[in-house]
């Protein structure tokens, strides 16, 4: 996995699908404060700010605790990346990480994870850290990106619903969803060639 910053960057931001998530985080704080919101909105994009840092950071460590190998990651990571992609492009059919409905203010869950750092998130970084740990603060500046992408898309969020609509959302989620899948079966295919090549 040999990628340039910004295709990193872009990657990121596909996962995380800051479009995509717009719906399931208006639904999240329909019970918050108008006023509170800003603070919500903050602190869950912070909290998942630290959360895919410290796995990008400390994840292989784990990983390798666990007994773990690159190959297995990338197989995992790619499985759970096709269903969330699945799932962007014919909504109902794939993995669904949050429920629609949200009762009082989220808190970790379901906004910080895992809507921003979900399981393909956070195994992306891991692989990223993986592929080349001399560019460990290129990850994190392209982490920082996404998350301000996504900070961004959420203080915009009825904005962006008003202006687009419910139709121009899906249709941009389903082009992210076509996206995500072709790079799940590259994880997914990558991961198979390593595993069959240590056997």
């Amino acid at each position: 996995m040999n990628r340039s910053f910004l295709s990193v960057t872009i990657l990121l931001v596909l996962i995380t699908d800051p479009l995509g998530n717009i719906p399931l985080f208006i639904s999240s704080l329909r019970n918050v404060p108008q006023s509170r919101r800003p603070f919500v909105i903050l602190r869950e994009c912070l909290i998942a700010f630290v959360v895919l840092v410290g796995f990008l950071f400390f994840g292989n460590v784990f990983l390798s605790a666990l007994g773990l190998s690159d190959d297995v990651l990338r197989i995992s990571g790619g499985v759970i990346l096709f269903l969330i992609a699945l799932n962007m492009i014919f909504p109902g059919t794939g993995g669904k990480l949050v429920e629609d409905e949200i009762e009082g203010e989220p808190f970790i869950v379901p906004v910080a994870i895992p809507l921003i750092a979900g399981p393909s998130a956070i195994t992306y970084v891991m692989l990223l850290m993986k592929s080349d740990p001399s560019r460990g603060l290129e990850w994190v500046g392209a982490i920082f990106i996404a998350i301000l992408v996504t900070m961004v898309a959420f203080f915009t969020s009825t904005k962006l619903e008003e202006w687009l609509g419910p139709r121009a959302l899906s249709a941009i989620e389903r082009v992210m969803g076509l996206v995500l899948t072709a790079i799940s079966i590259e994880m997914l295919l990558e991961g198979l060639s390593q595993y069959l090549a240590r056997q």
